[in-house]
């Protein structure tokens, strides 16, 4: 009867070995990688990934998100360590933006170039995951006559075309309108294959996430949580202030001890020996602190300083094209901004505010008149204003009046970019570091006229408030893009411009 039991409990751990074993799909065992010596992006980092679920990956720009995720589909190799994927299993990832490479293809190019080899039914399949992205386009049109919202949609179904049993999202609502964040909402809710997704937004990833990957940009460590995004944010918040309870008591300890053994040493003799166990103590005592989480860190609070001597009317805009149908229909307007004057440009994604704003600020929209020598500050949501071959150091000095070196390097280090970012080119930095350079560059610019079109995209949560707070106090006329209500609400507008009405 022992032996069957015996029997019976070892078949138990192994059947549920091999179960676990089964239901693991992704496993890194201490993964060192790096960008070159001075670069580490993870060390001894260690997780998994079971089948089925759908994690959130979290961590301060430039921490290394994208990165891991091009471990996870075999673009970059681990330089120690081991990653093992379930064999047999296929991977598609929705990047945050489609290549420069790419703009120039028709719909159909674009979904093609998703298979390694010709597909012939590839209309079909196109026509599934347009709707299942809830989007709609001939399939002979150019990529880069999309919107940013729209091509948002177009990435998503190009990973959806593929049926792979692993998904990866970079940063899927950047560009979408809250009609195509619900939906995406709901078709990740409803999704039963594995999913990986890299998003800022705290609602959109507490609707459907089961647990927290979250790279730490100071250990380059990986710190895995179950539960929804609220639960870790909560439980990371309480594990950091125990970590400071004990600590502040091992201070204290530490502190009595070493005052004893200053009183001992000095009454010599055999107190001496008492002031050594005093001071081993301390020493012990000192080991038993732990290392506290250390929260991302935040850009400092900064102001954009407006153009001096700018009066009258900045900008007037009596006339504007926007797309209906996906195509162009001219429409007459009444809008005048003078200094400190904001104004809020909405609409669904695809009715033509980015392409609006990219006219208004290379000074190409007909029916609009900028003011002569008013100086234009452009935040462009893909960041093509700014040259992917330049160095920080370069961009930054590109834009000021007067080049002062020290002035240039406090500000770039209110935005993070300090130590070696600031020789890094600005095409190897992550999509949320190129949008800290480009917050410094107005900064330096001192522009009479700021054009934003959704300046929140790929931007840590935590600098969101800093930024809100800038735009809010600008003393400049102000034409804002952004589908993030929160963050509109925290920003004086003066008028709102409803492009579909």
């Amino acid at each position: 009867m022992c032996n069957a039991k015996i029997y019976y409990w070892e078949s138990y751990v192994i059947f549920h070995y091999w179960m676990a074993k089964d239901e693991t799909i992704i496993n890194f065992d201490n993964v060192f990688f790096s960008f070159g010596i001075k670069k580490p992006i993870l060390n001894e980092a260690s997780f998994t990934v079971r089948r089925g679920v759908k994690v959130t990956i979290m961590g301060q720009n430039g921490a290394g998100k994208s990165t891991l995720f091009g471990l996870i589909s075999g673009d970059h190799k681990p330089e120690e360590g081991k990653i093992h994927i379930g064999q047999g299993l296929s991977i598609a990832m929705s990047r945050q933006v489609i290549p420069r490479s790419q703009m120039d293809m028709t719909i159909r190019e674009f979904f093609q170039n998703c298979f390694q080899k010709k597909v012939y039914d590839i209309d079909p399949r196109i026509d599934t995951v347009l709707e299942a992205v809830n989007f709609d386009a001939p399939k002979d049109r150019i990529i880069k006559t999309f919107s940013g919202g729209q091509q948002a949609r177009l990435l998503l179904a190009s990973a959806l075309i593929q049926d792979p049993d692993i998904l990866l999202l970079d940063e899927p609502t950047n560009n979408l309108d809250k009609e195509g964040i619900a939906h995406l909402t709901k078709f990740l809710v409803d999704y039963k294959k594995t999913c990986l997704v890299i998003s800022h937004d705290s609602d959109f990833l507490n609707a459907f996430t089961h647990g927290v990957l979250y790279l730490d940009i100071f250990t380059k460590k990986i710190e895995q949580y179950v539960g929804d995004y609220f639960d870790v944010v909560a439980e990371i918040s309480a594990r950091i202030e125990k970590e400071n309870r004990k600590n502040a008591q091992l201070a204290k300890e530490i502190q009595l001890n070493k005052d004893k053994a200053n009183f001992f040493a000095n009454k010599g003799g055999q107190m001496r020996l008492v002031a050594r166990r005093m001071r081993d103590k301390a020493e012990e005592l000192e080991e038993e602190k732990v290392d506290v989480r250390r929260e991302d860190k935040t850009i400092r609070p900064f102001v954009i300083p407006v153009q001096p001597d700018i009066n009258g009317d900045i900008i007037k805009i009596t006339s504007f094209s926007m797309f209906k149908n996906h195509k162009a229909v001219a429409r007459k307007a009444n809008v005048v901004l003078r200094k400190k004057e904001h104004l809020l440009l909405t609409g669904p994604n695809g009715i033509g505010k980015s392409t609006l704003l990219e006219a208004l600020a290379s000074g190409t929209a007909k029916g609009t008149e900028i003011a002569p020598g008013i100086k234009v500050g452009y935040y462009r949501q893909d960041f093509s204003t700014l040259n992917f071959e330049d160095t920080v150091h370069d961009s930054l000095m590109s834009v000021m009046e007067e080049q002062v070196e020290e002035s240039l390097r406090s500000t770039a280090s209110g935005f993070l970019l300090n130590g070696d970012l600031m020789n890094t080119k600005i095409g190897s930095l992550s999509e949320g570091q190129k949008g800290l350079v480009a917050f410094a560059r107005l900064v330096l610019q001192k522009p009479g006229l700021l054009i934003l079109d959704e300046p929140t995209n790929h931007i840590n949560f935590r600098h969101i408030p800093f930024i809100a707070k800038a735009l809010d106090g600008y003393e400049g006329a102000m034409i804002l893009v952004s589908h993030v209500p929160e963050f509109v609400k925290q920003i004086r507008i003066d008028e709102i411009f409803p492009l579909d009405k």
